[in-house]
């Protein structure tokens, strides 16, 4: 080996360490060194992030001292007859299940901090692999790799949405798509990607699916080989059917209502990527829509002057961007095919609404199932930031990409620094005990003598959810107060109406304690319960029924 070549292959490894540290940095710069500690859960539990970080923690600390189930990721005493599992509630299979079975060696209260910082470094590594089909400069696949990284798409999710910050796998869909020739074992490759995906993240396996579906065509249409990929579908559809049934995904049955609003209104308005919302301080704040994920498109300033500069080089003529585009027809039919679903049928520019096309039932119900379309509009985003690359370093060559792409990185970290500091500043001020919602003396009695909580009538994040389950989490009792992103409406329904049957005989639940969450349950129970045996009263702004509380 040539001195020039060990000299190129420690530049090459120094340009990923970047890469890699870059990512690391913008998780910790969004949200503080302390999301690493595995024993601090006050961040989570303080309440500026939103209520998902609060389900993440109550399902894995009602998973991990579950007894095993079959399927693995059913969790039982978190939802009761609500069939709950672990996919569910987006705590991330691929390392709940695992660290379950390693529970006896090691204590883990939440791994979501750790989680998010090794999807940073995995963003960094992935995009540096990724641009390196457009350039082999250091420079530019580390500053590349590192606007990658800083991208508030990714770091938007930090707030409360932790599996979708996994923006990693859509890069390694847009490699496996790009590398040209596909390598040997691209199937193989395709498997493994979507099977760890299928136990992340429903959202990402659509997205990861639909690209791994343009490159499957596109290599079976160049060789003209396309029922040899026969073998590719069963094994990708094997490995991600046995992934989903591990976490639970099958355990649901009957329509499964998402929870908050349905397809076409959370749709990507087309000015979202240029809107800084409370993201970047440099640009103005456009009026487009202001639903719940709102922001969570804008691109930065710095991978604006990016695509600007893109444009620029292919402006300039002799760029061969057209046989490119037509050598990944499919792929790019299958990027328009996402932004298209983005939009959805209701599409949207600068906050209006131009128009409200309707869609049969059938087709709105299963669009419903990914109500939250607007993050269809990743994969593009990413392909198109991946193509400004390959042209500017194709028209000025890779070292002035490289500056060019160092220039992006500064603006970009200048405009995105006022949103990293809100998001530390929710972090940083959270208590690392996190404080009871309920403190009275009775919950600590009650916790002796019951086994179990109900919140009645039964409902996903009904009435004083948290606090329910979080006292029944921290003392071990099964619960049917949850929150879950999808439950099976046919079951809610049918406890709802056992539970009012049941109290409405007056047959009490052996070892129960009840939160009674409207007046006509409180009137039944009121009209049946022994005063001599039983309790009813209101503790701490809940309700509570107590059966046998007075028999000692």
């Amino acid at each position: 080996m040539t001195e020039t070549s060990t000299s190129s292959r420690t530049v090459s490894a120094l340009s990923l360490f970047a890469a890699l540290l870059a990512g690391a940095a913008a998780a910790l710069a969004a949200l503080g060194p302390r999301i690493l500690d595995v024993g601090d859960v006050g961040w989570m539990l303080h309440g500026p992030l939103g209520p998902d970080p609060v389900a993440y923690w109550l399902t894995w600390t009602f998973f991990r001292r579950s007894p095993w189930s079959w399927p693995p990721g059913l969790n039982p005493d978190y939802g009761l007859e609500l069939a709950s599992a672990i996919f569910y509630v987006d705590i991330v299979p691929l390392l709940a299940l695992p660290l379950k079975a390693l529970g006896g060696l090691v204590t883990v209260d939440q791994y979501w901090g750790p989680w998010l910082v090794a999807c940073g470094m995995l963003q960094g590594g992935v995009a540096w692999r990724l641009i390196g089909l457009a350039t082999q400069d250091p420079l530019a696949r580390a500053a590349g790799a590192a606007l990658f990284a800083f991208q508030p798409m990714m770091i938007n999710r930090m707030g409360g949405h932790f599996a979708l910050v996994a923006h990693w796998v859509l890069l390694a869909g847009l490699y496996l798509c790009l590398r040209d020739p596909a390598g040997r074992r691209q199937g193989v490759a395709w498997t493994l990607l979507l099977g760890t995906t299928a136990l992340i993240n429903a959202y990402l396996l659509a997205m990861v699916a639909a690209l791994w579906g343009a490159d499957l065509l596109t290599r079976g249409l160049r060789d003209g080989r396309i029922a040899r990929r026969l073998g590719e579908v069963v094994a990708v559809l094997s490995v991600v059917g046995a992934a989903l049934w591990l976490s639970g995904f099958f355990s649901l049955s009957g329509p499964l209502k998402p929870l908050g609003p349905g397809y076409g209104e959370t749709g990507l308005d087309l000015l979202a990527p240029f809107d800084p919302v409370e993201w970047g301080r440099l640009l103005p704040t456009l009026p487009t829509l202001r639903h719940w994920e709102h922001g969570g498109s804008y691109l930065g300033a710095g991978s604006l002057l990016l695509l600007a500069a893109a444009l620029a080089a292919l402006a300039r003529g002799r760029l061969p961007w057209r046989a490119a585009l037509a050598r990944h027809a499919l792929l790019l039919a299958a990027l328009v095919a996402m932004l298209a679903f983005a939009v959805t049928h209701r599409p949207a520019i600068g906050g209006v609404m131009i128009a409200d096309l309707p869609l049969p039932a059938v087709v709105q119900r299963v669009a419903d199932l990914l109500r939250a379309s607007e993050r269809f509009f990743w994969p593009l985003a990413y392909a198109a930031l991946f193509g400004a690359i390959a042209a500017v370093a194709a028209r000025w060559g890779g070292r002035r990409a490289g500056l060019l792409l160092a220039a992006a990185l500064a603006l970009q970290l200048v405009d995105i620094s006022t949103g990293l500091a809100r998001y530390r500043a929710l972090v940083a001020d959270a208590p690392r005990v996190p404080v009871e919602r309920l403190a009275d003396p009775f919950w600590a009695e009650a916790a002796q003598r019951y086994t179990r909580i109900r919140a009645v009538p039964a409902g996903n994040f009904g009435a004083n959810w948290e606090e329910i389950a979080r006292f029944a989490a921290r003392h071990g009792l099964a619960t049917d107060a949850v929150y879950h992103s999808r439950v099976d409406q046919d079951a809610l329904r049918a406890l709802r109406m056992a539970v009012a049957a049941e109290l409405d005989a007056a047959r009490w639940e052996a070892g129960t304690l009840y939160v009674l969450r409207d007046e006509a349950t409180h009137a039944i129970v009121a009209a049946r319960y022994d005063p001599s045996r039983d309790l009813l009263r209101e503790v701490e702004g809940l309700l509570v029924f107590a059966p046998g509380w007075h028999i000692r």
